[in-house]
């Protein structure tokens, strides 16, 4: 490993701000106590990039206790004064942009050309956003509902938030935690998968940069069981957001639930994709290609269920599986790369796995394994089509999160829209046709938290993300992303003497 605190220069230039260490606190970075050291590899190569301290429980204390220092002054400003400093703090990430795209591509993996197009540009839009949010922290109007009493509800902050994200998207992770978690006026302390603390470092250190007060953004860059585990269970933790697998969630609740914490879940998916056979299918092949290999696979709402009505099924898998082989396995940092590695050799042997075992049911059309000589050193995998498996079987019900699509036929409408909604999953889904009413029929009657018509995977600041059953509660992004990041008080106050003393006999009588 490379000495902690010492980055790779060749292709990470920023590399030289994390000398002091991976944890971020009350402004500053520091090493962590643990004692234990991780790697950030870059899974294009397999190499080390940075190796850095993971924190122990004595650091998330000290960030919990810098983000609660902070709290008095960073709630008790102004709504415009913390719109400002979100303005300049889009501002400074847009002057930082590359940075943040080739140090996303190096820890990920991730094609260059989507770090600076899609994670970037969106983690800006959404800074923007919140800023102009922040505007807007809205209760309701004063009112007499009750004889002479005035009554108004109060929305406030909540406290101190302990955050976690995951490996996928890092830096557009830790701005959908940060972002309206300190717009509503909170503080944050937010752990990023050890894997990928890159962005989020820099993410926080220009928040700094912006003026935002010391203390408001905390990292804190350790492991689930140390770091994650105790952060969720910090008294001093008013609210826990957690993105990540269902079954780390239910973890995660079961934490929450000792300090009656609020609680915001956003995990996995099993994203139908759903084709009538009035749909336009070149356009129908295109999307599930981009929806399914988007992030390399690694989007819990990738499209990875596709049913095709009938008259439509052989031609769909056949030129879905012909586009696939077109698309272009590299080096995330070349022009012409279009799909990455996985995030890891563990998670690549994982997604092989789940497809070596499939071919005992299934149909492999194209992919299925990783690709040879140029490749062989990094966490590739080959887009993969899997055709007719049963609705029943593994692939088709658990989430893989890799770059695998799986194709069954359906006869009726009545059959595509109830398989759609068979798995434990609702985050997102689309629907393709050009019957309005069919259309309107998909959209209501799936279940989950975003249903898109004749397209798959676009997202948008002002809209909200969140998933139906195992797929989590609470949302991202929106307006309605800021309300979950604050508490509602009913104040209410008597107008009148005569009233107080009403009340008072009501109760006690003449006295």
């Amino acid at each position: 490993m490379h000495n902690p605190g010492t980055p790779t220069p060749e292709r990470f230039p920023a590399g030289e701000r994390f000398a002091a260490g991976a944890q971020y606190i009350a402004g500053r970075l520091t090493k962590g106590t643990s004692g234990r050291t991780h790697a950030v590899v870059d899974p294009a190569t397999g190499e080390e990039v940075y190796g850095y301290e993971l924190a122990a429980a004595a650091d998330v204390d000290a960030a919990v206790a810098a983000a609660r220092a902070a709290f008095p002054g960073w709630s008790g400003a102004t709504p415009g004064e913390r719109s400002d400093a979100l303005h300049r703090f889009a501002a400074v990430l847009a002057d930082r942009a590359e940075d943040l795209a080739r140090a996303e591509s190096l820890q990920c993996g991730k094609p260059l050309k989507l770090t600076r197009e899609f994670d970037v540009p969106g983690t800006i839009d959404n800074t923007a956003f919140f800023a102009g949010a922040a505007r807007h922290l809205q209760g309701q109007s004063a009112g007499e509902y009750s004889g002479d009493h005035t009554s108004y509800v109060r929305r406030e902050p909540i406290g101190v938030v302990g955050s976690i994200a995951p490996w996928n998207y890092p830096l557009q992770m830790a701005a959908w935690k940060i972002l309206p978690a300190i717009a509503a006026g909170n503080t944050i302390v937010l752990k990023p998968a050890e894997l990928t603390p890159l962005t989020s470092l820099l993410f926080a250190q220009a928040a700094t940069d912006a003026g935002i007060p010391d203390g408001v953004v905390n990292i804190v860059t350790g492991t689930g069981k140390e770091a994650g585990e105790h952060l969720v269970g910090h008294p001093d933790v008013a609210m826990t957001s957690f993105t990540g697998s269902t079954a780390v969630g239910r973890r995660v609740a079961e934490i929450a639930t000792a300090t009656v914490k609020r609680l915001h879940l956003e995990l996995g998916g099993k994203a139908p994709f759903v084709v009538f056979d009035d749909a336009d299918l070149e356009a129908a092949v295109h999307g599930a290609v981009a929806g399914a290999l988007i992030n390399t696979g690694q989007d819990c709402t990738a499209a990875t269920r596709a049913y095709v009505q009938r008259p439509l099924y052989d031609a769909f898998v056949e030129r879905t599986a012909a586009l696939m082989e077109t698309v272009r396995l590299g080096d995330p940092f070349a022009p012409g790369t279009d799909l990455g590695p996985l995030i890891s050799h563990a998670q690549r042997d994982r997604v092989a796995a789940f497809v070596d075992r499939a071919r005992g049911y299934a149909r492999v059309v194209t992919g299925g394994e990783a690709p040879g000589e140029g490749l062989k050193d990094g966490a590739y995998y080959r887009p993969t089509l899997v055709a007719d498996a049963a609705q029943d079987s593994e692939i088709v019900q658990s989430e893989i999160f890799g770059p695998v699509l799986v194709v069954l036929p359906f006869d009726g409408d009545d059959e595509g829209l109830a398989l759609a909604n068979d798995t434990p999953y609702g985050l997102a889904a689309s629907a393709w046709t050009r019957d309005v009413y069919r259309a309107g029929r998909a959209t209501r009657e799936i279940k989950a938290g975003c249903v898109w018509v004749n397209d798959h995977i676009p997202i948008i600041s002002e809209m909200p993300h969140g998933g139906y059953k195992a797929s989590g509660f609470g949302k991202d992004m929106s307006a309605y992303s800021f309300e979950e990041y604050t508490q509602i008080k009913h104040v209410m106050y008597d107008n009148t003497a005569v009233a107080r003393k009403d009340w008072h006999r009501t109760i006690f009588g003449d006295r």
